[in-house]
């Protein structure tokens, strides 16, 4: 450090604070000279030891500038002072500073060539700055001179005309703006004239206006307030969009549409016009059930209107039940319509639309608005199933809030009719199947059924326990057709054809129920009318049809009155043997004539008050069917028993007895008789009769049964002279057969309304069931048949007749004619029982049938009593049966004579050998085990040996075995 100070004052330098002050930038930036320089190399050159001596520095000395070394060292020295270690420390010292001496000396020749060419820029630096300054002084004199000639005046100029321009569009701007403070009662009066799109126009072109005035703080506000008015605007048109959910009005629509394309808003407002229609359509019904609550609430203090819906539909009364639901329809029709009108108007404007494009659409503008209309499109044909299901819903919760069960049945067809007319609108509306509306009113219809058909089937057994079956006078040409129950199948003449569909015009056919009410009207208000058409005339006076008619028949019958005596007289005449031919084929002409027992009642039908009333419940029922179609197997199923039940009750009455049905003559048929079986478990509840019904009859079983009916106590069938109510057997079995008749008629629309899966039920139904009515004629005739001829009395009276005589006789025996004398009072009971109701061929035919039948094998039965008899008294029993059966014929016209080969064969028999015996006892085993062995003992008797006769005896005994 020493060397480095005295080489600083050997050059005359200052220190570095001293030097600094008076030294010029070129001047303090002095280089060590060379001999300076030549001295610090001179030092050692050892780099190591150089290094090792910089490294034994303290760091103290590298800590600040400001580090006095003096101090520090002066600091350092011990009390005691050595001399010899103070010369050492000090040697070491400048060791130190010869080392960092000439560390810096080398590093300053290192940078000096980059020293002295910065040391050339400051100075060119300085040189350009001093000419610059000079340059700058000129440039303001010349400055201050041109702004004192020129500026002064002519700028000022330039900056009045400014000046003016401005004022000017100020101007402008001001009338503007005052042209925008006045729109506003211009945009009050277009809303209020319901101009919504030019409302709006108006209101973005002031928009547009406004933001080119922003600036101005007055245009702020005013900008705010159109934003008001442009929002309050979208209010209105909200509620106007609304407005058209429940009337639809072309022109207005139009006016919404073009105001929401001008805001660019068209899909919202389909958003918002599908939100509408379903809030519209819950106001509407709220509105319509609240309406007839409150009305028949009267003054009642519930607070309905805070009620729900649903809650609501449950205090709906059953009087108000048919009109609320038909105005609740009248009102959802109307929306729907609203929203039918609404997609027609879209679908009338896109084809104009596409028709008349624009000329100067952009392509791009042209994509958006195909967007906008398929969006359109698709949200309309989405929203049809979403309101359909809304109405349904409501519809819905509607009906299951009442319990119908107890309706009146015309009240419930009503319903059940305005129902099935609002499934059609939600077909013809959106294709749907109204599944919701189909279950709702399935649970009701069902839970109703079910209630009315038990309370029918009661009445029905009151009405046959009631039935004097009298005959209920009906017109000759009566038509189920023609009570009003039935008039519904009018409206469809062919059974292949659904019966709603085919009675309107052609015209009307083509037409969908919106194309029909589009101009005005409602599809539900027709439900009213059509009571007032329920008229029907199927009642004849006094049983027919005109006192002319009543005239002519009794005329006809006096014609007639003479043929019994006339019968009698031939029979006196045949006492002589003499047959009057002539007399005889005018008996056949007669009996021919009369053969019907008719009194040629126009041949009315025969029918009961209770026949009359079972058809007309069978129309109602099959009204419902018609109107809803899932639950047609279960009425269908209550048809059949309403059928069932009436044909138990009338063989109940009249041909259930043991003791002919024991005839072995096959008066019940295996089919019949398992149809009345099956009626007796299914229907019949035997335990109200005091009957065991079995252990199987559970309180659900029975609740299904009906107690089995009893006959009138008015009606009398023991008496002799009215053939043992014959004309009561007449009019039940006939008017059963009639049932059958109609029901035979009305297969074919009953078999279009079941469903598939069960029509194999109905099958059966028709094949086991009805087509038995007719058989029922066999067991309740035959029980006047056989009470009505004295067969008894013949059997004594032929077990009085000598059989072993020697002689052949000419004369037949008395029995003969006492017996024909039966059959003549037979017929003129019938003819008497006539009078009082028509007895029809097949009814006659069966009862000489039973009488001749029984008559037959009367005779076989006294032939078989015999206990002698030769050959010549063989001859007189078949005289006997031919004499029979010659006067027999000129009584009826059926032909053959029943059972003529059963006597003819039996007589012949006698005359057979022992070989033919035995063949003859094996294939005619419809005679008694008793008529037979009376062959063997009588016939055969004195000519076979007692072997023989045991052999025959024993293949008797084989035949009758399994009958027992």
């Amino acid at each position: 450090m020493q060397k480095i100070k005295s080489l600083m004052a050997r050059q005359g330098l200052k220190s570095p604070q001293e030097s600094v002050v008076d030294m010029s930038p070129v001047e303090s930036f002095r280089t060590p000279s060379k001999e300076e320089l030549r001295e610090l190399r001179e030092q050692p050159t050892d780099p190591q030891a150089e290094q090792e001596i910089i490294d034994s520095i303290e760091e103290v000395y590298y800590s600040s500038d400001s580090f006095d070394m003096v101090q520090y060292e002066l600091e350092k020295l011990p009390p005691d002072l050595n001399l010899l270690e103070l010369e050492e420390y000090r040697d070491k010292l400048k060791r130190q500073q010869a080392a960092v001496s000439k560390r810096v000396a080398d590093l300053i020749l290192e940078k000096q060539p980059s020293y002295v060419k910065e040391l050339e820029r400051v100075t060119s630096l300085q040189t350009n700055l001093q000419l610059a300054a000079v340059i700058c002084t000129n440039a303001r004199r010349q400055l201050r001179s041109a702004k004192e000639g020129f500026t002064e005046a002519s700028l000022g100029l330039l900056a009045n005309q400014r000046r003016r321009q401005l004022l000017t569009g100020l101007l402008k701007s001001l009338r503007t703006i005052k042209t925008l403070q006045r729109t506003d009662v211009r945009l009050s009066e277009m809303l209020e004239e319901e101009d919504y799109p030019g409302a709006i126009q108006l209101c973005l072109e002031c928009q547009k206006a406004a933001s080119t005035f922003k600036h101005y703080n007055c245009i702020s506000e005013l900008n705010s307030k159109l934003q008001d008015t442009l929002e309050q605007i979208e209010e209105q048109l909200d509620v106007a969009l609304s407005k058209t959910c429940k009337h639809f009005d072309v022109s207005h629509y139009t006016k919404v549409q073009l105001a929401y394309k001008l805001l660019g808003k068209t899909q919202t407002a389909m958003d918002q016009l599908h939100m509408h229609f379903t809030q519209a359509i819950h106001n509407t019904v709220f509105q319509v059930v609240l309406g007839y609550v409150e009305l028949c609430a009267g003054n009642a203090d519930t607070k309905f209107q805070k009620m729900q819906y649903k809650d609501l539909c449950t205090h709906i009364t059953t009087d108000s039940y048919i009109p609320c639901l038909t105005d609740l329809c009248k009102a959802l029709w109307e929306v729907m319509l609203s929203y039918y009108l609404t997609m027609q108007w879209h679908d009338e404007h896109y084809k104009e639309e596409e028709a008349s494009p624009a000329a100067d659409s952009v392509a791009e503008g042209s994509d958006e608005s195909t967007v906008g209309r398929s969006y359109v499109k698709k949200k309309l044909e989405h929203g049809l199933t979403r309101i359909w299901q809304d109405v349904q819903l409501k519809v819905k919760a509607y009906l299951l809030g009442t319990d119908m069960s107890n309706f009146k049945y015309d009240d419930f067809i009503v319903v059940l009719d305005v129902i099935s007319r609002l499934m059609q609108v939600g077909e013809e509306f959106c294709g749907s199947k109204s599944e919701v509306l189909q279950e709702s009113i399935k649970r009701q219809s069902v839970n109703y059924f079910k209630n009315y058909h038990r309370t029918r089937l009661e009445e029905l057994r009151m009405f046959l326990e009631n039935e004097t079956w009298e005959l209920c006078p009906v017109k000759s040409n009566f038509s189920i057709a023609q009570l009003h129950e039935f008039k519904f199948m009018g409206q469809c003449r062919s059974p292949s054809v659904s019966p709603s569909r085919q009675p309107e015009s052609t015209d009307l056919l083509e037409l969908s129920l919106f194309e029909q009410y589009l101009e005005g009207g409602n599809p539900f208000e027709m439900q009213i009318d059509n009571k007032e058409e329920e008229t029907e005339d199927v009642l004849a006076s006094n049983g027919y049809e005109s006192d002319e008619l009543e005239k002519s028949v009794y005329q006809e019958y006096d014609s007639d009155s003479d043929v019994p005596e006339e019968l009698k007289q031939d029979y006196v005449d045949e006492q002589t043997g003499d047959a009057p031919v002539k007399s005889v084929s005018r008996e056949t002409l007669r009996s021919r004539k009369r053969s019907d027992y008719n009194l040629n009642r126009a041949n009315a039908p025969i029918l009961t008050n209770t026949t009359l009333n079972v058809i007309r419940l069978v129309g109602k029922y099959m009204q419902m069917m018609n109107i809803l179609k899932p639950i047609a197997f279960d009425v269908i199923h209550c048809v059949s028993q309403l059928f069932d039940y009436y044909l138990y009750a009338v063989y109940t009455f009249f041909g259930r007895n043991d003791m002919y049905e024991s005839s072995g003559l096959g008066l019940i048929s295996s089919r019949l008789r398992t149809t009345l079986s099956r009626i007796q478990e299914s229907l019949i509840d035997m335990e109200s009769g005091g009957e065991n019904p079995g252990p199987h009859a559970s309180p659900e079983e029975r609740k299904e049964k009906v107690p089995s009916p009893h006959l009138s106590q008015l009606v009398i069938l023991t008496a002799t002279d009215t053939l043992y109510g014959l004309a009561e057997r007449v009019v039940a079995t006939e008017s059963l057969v009639f049932l059958a008749e109609q029901f035979e008629f009305l297969q074919p629309h009953l078999d279009t309304m079941m469903p598939s899966a069960k029509k194999p039920f109905l099958q059966q139904f028709y094949s086991q069931t009805v087509s038995t009515a007719s058989e029922l004629r066999k067991p309740i005739y035959w029980i006047v048949a056989a009470k009505a001829i004295d067969y008894e009395q013949m059997l004594l009276l032929m077990a009085g007749v000598k059989w072993d005589i020697k002689e052949i006789m000419s004369q037949h025996n008395v029995y003969v004619d006492v017996l024909l004398k039966e059959f003549e009072k037979f017929n003129l009971r019938l003819g008497d029982v006539s009078k009082i109701v028509r007895i029809p061929l097949p009814v006659s035919n069966v009862l000489w049938e039973h009488c001749i039948r029984l008559a037959n094998r009367t005779l076989v039965e006294g032939y078989a009593n015999v206990k002698k008899c030769s050959n010549e008294g063989r001859a007189l029993m078949q005289l006997d049966f031919q004499q029979f059966l010659m006067k027999l014929e000129k009584l009826t016209d059926l032909r053959p004579i029943p059972d003529k080969e059963f006597v003819e064969t039996y007589i012949k028999a006698y005359y057979l050998t022992e070989n033919d015996m035995e063949q003859f006892i094996k294939n005619h085993r419809e005679y008694s085990m008793k008529q037979l062995t009376n062959l063997v003992n009588v016939c055969l008797g004195s000519h076979i040996n007692k072997k023989a006769r045991q052999k025959l005896l024993a293949a008797i005994d084989d035949i009758d075995r399994p009958k027992r």
